[in-house]
């Protein structure tokens, strides 16, 4: 007597269908934009084929791929194969080591830490991580943090991070409608003149041979402009110093307007006041005198952050002061004998 064919054994690992409820942090993000974070190594391409097959769907109904989430949505995943070889995300980096930094503000929905110099915000283009990689290791319990701006990597001071979704959209949209208000301090070489408040140059990036990103001022008729405005009110100047090789400086605060690539270095650059320790746009024989004496990185800090808080709108004014260092190289300047 023959026996029935026997199904084979289901595999452990095969793939089910899932239900993903969305939480707190994740309200008001996309449909897909959630997907492509939720299921890593699934070509594009397939997931929206997945949306409009109807086979992804939220609380039971079908969806766009647009949709808005909200809290509490219930999201139906179908079995789905992924690449074994798919990247690892920046939360997933094992290379980044865990790392606290100051914290200037906290609370359910942000937070603000005093970025050191020389630490990049983000792994990226020669970087392996940076610092918001060093924090989702630092803080593993937190299901969300994502940055709200950003800072060059060799300018220490004021860097927002969001703890949820909604946060990240209500403040990035405060940026890009520039309703912020964000001061930077840069000393600089020479005296700038107190009277030129306004700095009102365009800019456009460009690539060095080697493909690493620069920047420089242009005009408005050029095609790749990008209108860019700094305001400059200058603190406190020094005279020059022959006896100790120091040049005539000032210590300037920089409130912008825009938020260009290197804006606050080009600015003050091509106005003839390159920014002290800048390894870019800066005098590179004042820098090398620099880093013999007091001053081995770039003298730019992002100092006062002004914005609404995200959830009831009242304005929030952040500041940092400068680090040890960069105290060190003004108080070595005040005690230097007048001329």
């Amino acid at each position: 007597m023959s026996q029935a064919p026997q199904r084979p054994p289901a595999q452990a690992d095969a793939p089910q269908v899932r239900l993903v409820q969305v939480g707190e942090e994740w309200e008001g993000q996309r449909l897909d934009n959630f997907l492509f974070r939720e299921i890593k190594g699934v070509p594009k391409t397939h997931l929206y084929r997945l949306i409009r097959s109807g086979q992804i769907r939220i609380n039971k109904g079908r969806a766009q791929a647009d949709t808005r989430l909200q809290a509490g949505d219930a999201i139906r995943i179908p079995p789905v194969r992924t690449a074994q070889t798919a990247a690892p995300t920046d939360a997933e980096r094992s290379d980044a080591p865990a790392r606290s930094f100051p914290v200037l503000w906290e609370d359910d929905m942000l937070l603000a830490i005093n970025k050191p110099a020389g630490v990049a915000v983000h792994g990226g283009s020669g970087v392996s991580f940076g610092v918001i990689e060093q924090l989702r290791r630092a803080r593993p319990d937190a299901r969300f943090l994502e940055l709200v701006h950003r800072l060059d990597r060799e300018t220490s001071g004021i860097l927002l991070i969001a703890k949820k979704r909604s946060a990240l959209v209500k403040l990035q949209d405060q940026f890009r409608a520039r309703a912020t208000g964000k001061t930077y301090l840069a000393w600089v070489k020479g005296h700038w003149p107190a009277a030129h408040k306004v700095v009102d140059t365009p800019l456009r990036k460009y690539l060095l041979p080697d493909g690493e990103r620069r920047v420089k001022a242009t005009t408005a008729a050029d095609p790749d402009a990008m209108r860019a405005l700094s305001l400059v009110q200058v603190r406190q100047c020094w005279p020059h110093h022959a006896s100790s090789g120091m040049p005539a400086t000032s210590l300037l605060a920089v409130t912008i307007k825009t938020g260009r690539t290197h804006q606050i270095r080009v600015h003050l650059a091509s106005c003839g006041h390159p920014i002290a320790g800048d390894d870019k746009y800066g005098d590179f024989d004042w820098n090398k005198r620099l880093q013999k004496n007091r001053l081995d990185r770039m003298f730019l800090h992002a100092w006062r952050l002004r914005f609404q808080h995200p959830v009831d709108g009242r304005e929030i004014e952040l500041e940092c002061p400068l680090g040890e260092e960069l105290q060190q190289v003004l108080a070595h300047l005040d005690g230097l004998p007048p001329v």
